[in-house]
């Protein structure tokens, strides 16, 4: 855990990041109007951007009890507009929007700060939009973009070089440990194996420790790669995993879409008599739109329950690998507590098959990427990973 306190006490295991960030807020003049996160998932790209933000509205650069800190924490800072992407991308109508507004001065803060999460979603023409607002900036806008990587896919290279990069590294698991036993109460033990567990991903150790679904979850994935000793396994697998994201997905969605629908249906006066009939008749477009949100949405908390099964699966095919290649020694597994498994898969399939399956995992992902149905690529990767007979 960094020793840094006030907001940066939330960026773990990062303390050059927090040293850079600290220098920027300390030296108003020389701050950058945009500024681009990358780091692998769960290293804390937009928890060190939402700190940064809140660092920069606050009189004593972050203290983390003011009123400036706490509402941007919290968002709800005026001065600070987030863009958190919760369908497939992010649109070029979102955008505009927050581009408006980030033109204004600022209101109550010193900054007007524009934070855009997982910016690898923006459309391409959202991306010119932000581009065009990077090319002759207002003078007290900041831009804040996070993005998984500098891969050529993810930022288009004319924003990446009119913003200054800083680089997350996946936090130590002892911090990430340390983090949930101090913040959040978690027996030691547990915490460490969450971590262990989640690999550094702070947000998916603290899922692991509170959630014990999550954990049975975790289990059923890992549990797969030893099952698939014929078709009918294969094909069970696969049902398996899409059911199991599906029900994630529809748990997660009805949480939050009986709310919205209801807020919304509640503006329109949906329901009401009189002079409401006219205005709620006029509602039902917004209501479709509304839905079809809702329904990107779903689509995307499906796809990353399945993409978070995939990295597990890919993680413990790693450690078949380093367990075949060097037993005595192995660097340190990504899945410590399944190590049994991942040296009985390193014997039946070697490191050649581990490496081929490791590849048929990839591929899954970037199939899924590409809008193919979920079924048939998970049905295609089981059948790549069974077991030789």
């Amino acid at each position: 855990m960094t020793a840094a306190g006030g907001v940066w006490s939330q960026v773990i295991g990062q303390e050059a990041v927090v040293a850079e960030l600290r220098a920027a807020v300390a030296a108003p003049a020389a701050m950058t109007h945009a500024w681009l996160f990358t780091g692998p998932p769960g290293s804390g790209r937009s928890v060190a951007a939402r700190a940064f933000a809140a660092a920069l509205q606050c009189p004593d650069g972050g203290d983390g009890t003011c009123h400036a800190c706490r509402t941007v924490l919290a968002g709800t800072h005026a001065d600070v507009q987030t863009v958190v992407p919760e369908g497939l991308s992010i649109g070029v109508a979102e955008v505009r929007e927050i581009v408006r507004v980030a033109g204004r001065a600022p209101s109550q803060g010193r900054w007007q700060v524009v934070l855009v999460e997982d910016a690898d979603r923006m459309t391409e023409q959202a991306s010119n939009t932000v581009l065009k607002m990077l090319e002759e900036p207002p003078a007290r806008t900041v831009f804040l973009l996070c993005a998984p990587s500098l891969h050529p896919d993810d930022v288009p290279v004319t924003i990446r070089s009119r913003c200054r990069v800083v680089g997350l590294r996946t936090p130590p698991v002892e911090a990430v440990a340390e983090v949930l036993v101090q913040r959040d109460g978690v027996d030691p033990a547990l915490a460490a194996w969450s971590a262990a567990a989640a690999a550094g991903h702070v947000g998916r150790a603290r899922r692991l420790a509170r959630d014990e679904d999550a954990r049975l979850a975790r289990k059923a994935v890992l549990d797969v790669p030893l099952k698939l000793v014929s078709l009918a396994a294969c094909l069970d697998a696969a049902d398996d995993l899409v059911g199991a994201a599906q029900e994630e997905a529809d748990e997660a969605s009805a949480a939050l879409d009986g709310a919205e629908t209801e807020a919304v249906k509640a503006s329109l006066g949906v329901g009401a008599r009189g002079p409401g009939v006219a205005a709620a008749s006029r509602g039902a477009g917004q209501l479709k739109e509304l839905e079809k949100r809702q329904k990107s949405r779903a689509t995307r908390l499906g796809r990353d329950s399945l993409d978070r099964a995939l990295v597990d699966l890919a993680g413990l095919y790693r450690d078949a690998l380093v367990l075949d290649a060097a037993p005595e020694d192995p660097p340190q597994l990504l899945h410590p507590d399944r190590r049994a498994d991942a040296a009985e898969l390193g014997r039946r399939i070697g490191a050649e098959g581990a490496l081929r399956r490791i590849d048929a995992v990839l591929d899954c992902r970037l199939a899924l990427e590409q809008n193919v149905k979920p079924r048939i690529a998970l049905e295609a990767l089981t059948v790549a990973l069974r077991l030789p007979a």
